[in-house]
């Protein structure tokens, strides 16, 4: 593992248009980022990962990106992003950064050169089709943040792809020039001396050339275009150049967000052998809420769902690959809120979600916020909402006859601006986040959920998630032990044993808001074992668990 250092460490994401404003504009910024360093030392943290600070358009909050080498000046400068490494190196921390390749903004010089002529050199950056013969686009496929995701261009009269966004075309990587310009970008951030790469979407870069419909769903308007891209047909192929060209020659750490990746996939991803990524994000645990695969058609989570999902990846992964553990990031609406109690349980279930998640093997991720507690927002106005996926889906679904009590109760259940409210430091104005008037609406909880009121609670989530931390260094156990689901039909509790070479742990969780009682052999199996940490007053084994209770036993 000598240099497998991302093995042991804890990643925290920043969303730097929601962290903290230095400049009085209502978006946070980089030396906001440098400003909070200490904060971030003090939590026990080892990597930032910051999304994109690229010149963007902002369509998609710097997912759309203008100019990979170049820095969105309400973010700050290229300088500041170089004493941001420079501070981030000095306490012993790593950053990084935000690889977006499966897409650029209609606005970078690659598309407006694309789009200006079929025989200009950069034609081919992009993904261009003739429509159908009957004036449709080139296939029915829907785009992920809705309508179809092909945009005709009237100058060259043909389609461009985009499975996000009509202001995001997706790039060609059949194109060997196309990636050896990506490959020069990674180095020139690398030679920077930046640690890494979290790729967005990087598992969908490959498309079937042949461009088939998709099938129609029921209820739905487009054609699913998934089976014709996610883990598409030279994905490893690409992995494996861009491992070749780049990765190996630095020592850093990558992760992959693949949507619709499995456990079998996650292997060849992430097996060292095969020289691609260090470790991927699944999303298969984040759509257990959901019906049909639709995120928006809200169910309540099934606990034997969920548990039977870790034990899955746990496993299959256990010696071959690699974990990446997460509850949240700027997708995903706050933990706390989805599968705990953000009222008379706040913190005790935050707790033990933390608990739940950091005991697993693999490499966990905290996004701003969660060690606060931070919670879902109700905004009062769908006009008060900013995210460009939340707004197009009301469209969507409103054609689909649902109504809008409907709409808006997905909304505040999942909508992505859920993690996208400012950050909250303090009980003073804007939540200490800036000002000026803030990008987003902060939620009006801050004056009693701030970092500023955590760090001055001995008994904070803050504290609690810094302890999770320290026992990640210390007990190789959490690293490297094999695992074991117990009592896993409880509807109630998730239970599983950790085993390693000297110790083992045992990790319960209770997710109800009910008193619940053990299985008789959990209860003999921690009798003689002392606990390692809790989120209720025990120091010994008992049969029971409160409401929310998260406690860890070691042998």
């Amino acid at each position: 593992m000598a240099n497998e250092w991302w093995k042991k460490s804890v990643v925290y994401q920043i969303y730097p248009i929601s962290f903290n404003d230095t400049m009085g504009n209502g978006k946070g910024d980089i030396p906001g980022i440098i400003e909070k360093l200490d904060y971030l030392k003090e939590l026990g943290i080892d990597v930032v990962w910051l999304s994109p600070i690229y010149d963007s358009p902002q369509a998609d909050n710097g997912y759309d990106i203008r100019d990979y080498q170049s820095i969105y000046e309400q973010y700050g400068t290229m300088e500041n992003v170089e004493r941001l490494i420079e501070e981030l190196h000095s306490r012993g921390m790593k950053l990084v950064m935000d690889l977006v390749v499966n897409h650029t903004s209609d606005e970078h010089q690659w598309f407006i050169e694309s789009r200006s002529s079929k025989d200009n050199d950069y034609r081919d950056y992009y993904i261009w089709q003739d429509g159908k013969e009957n004036g449709e686009p080139p296939t029915n496929w829907g785009s992920i943040f809705s309508g179809s995701s092909w945009e005709y261009d009237e100058q060259t009269e043909q389609y461009y792809l985009h499975l996000f966004a009509k202001k995001q075309p997706d790039l060609n990587w059949e194109n060997p020039k196309l990636r050896e310009d990506v490959y020069n970008m990674m180095k020139f951030w690398l030679d920077k001396g930046i640690d890494g790469f979290r790729m967005d979407v990087i598992n969908f870069i490959s498309k079937d050339q042949e461009f088939k419909d998709g099938e129609i769903k029921p209820g739905e308007k487009f054609g699913d275009p998934g089976p014709y891209f996610v883990n598409g047909p030279r994905i490893h192929e690409f992995l494996q150049e861009m491992n070749e060209e780049v990765m190996s020659k630095y020592d850093i750490m990558t992760v992959g967000e693949m949507p619709g990746a499995s456990p079998e996939d996650a292997i060849e991803y992430t097996n060292p052998a095969n020289h691609e990524l260090d470790m991927i994000f699944t999303f298969e645990h984040m759509g257990l809420d959901e019906k049909n695969g639709d995120k928006w058609n809200l169910k309540p989570l099934d606990l034997v769902d969920l548990k039977e999902n870790f034990e899955k990846w746990q496993i299959s992964l256990h010696g071959v690959g690699w974990n990446s553990l997460y509850w949240n990031n700027h997708d995903q609406p706050r933990i706390v809120s989805r599968f705990g109690d953000d009222e008379t349980y706040r913190v005790k279930s935050a707790k033990m979600l933390a608990t739940c998640l950091h005991m697993m093997q693999g490499t966990p991720y905290i996004y701003q916020g969660e060690e606060l507690g931070m919670t879902n927002i109700r905004l009062d106005h769908l006009e008060y909402y900013r995210d460009i996926e939340t707004l197009n889906m009301y469209k969507e679904k409103s054609d689909l006859d649902w109504s809008h009590d409907r709409i808006m109760e997905a909304i505040y259940a999942k909508g992505r601006d859920n993690a996208r409210t400012p950050m909250q430091w303090s009980n003073q104005k804007n939540a200490g986040f800036t000002n000026g008037t803030p990008w987003l609406q902060v939620n009006s909880n801050y004056e009693t959920i701030n970092a500023e009121a955590a760090l001055a609670d001995e008994d904070s989530i803050f504290y609690y998630y810094q302890h999770l931390i320290q026992l990640r260094k210390e007990f190789d156990v959490i690293t490297t032990g094999t695992f074991e689901l117990l009592m896993r039909n409880d509807p109630n509790v998730f239970a599983y044993r950790r085993v390693g070479q000297d110790e083992s742990l045992i990790v319960l969780c209770n997710f109800s808001s009910m008193e619940v009682e053990l299985d008789e052999k959990v209860v003999e199996a921690i009798q003689e074992a002392s606990v390692l940490i809790t989120n209720e007053n025990k120091s010994s084994a008992t049969g029971t668990l409160s409401p929310y209770e998260g406690t860890v036993f070691k042998h």
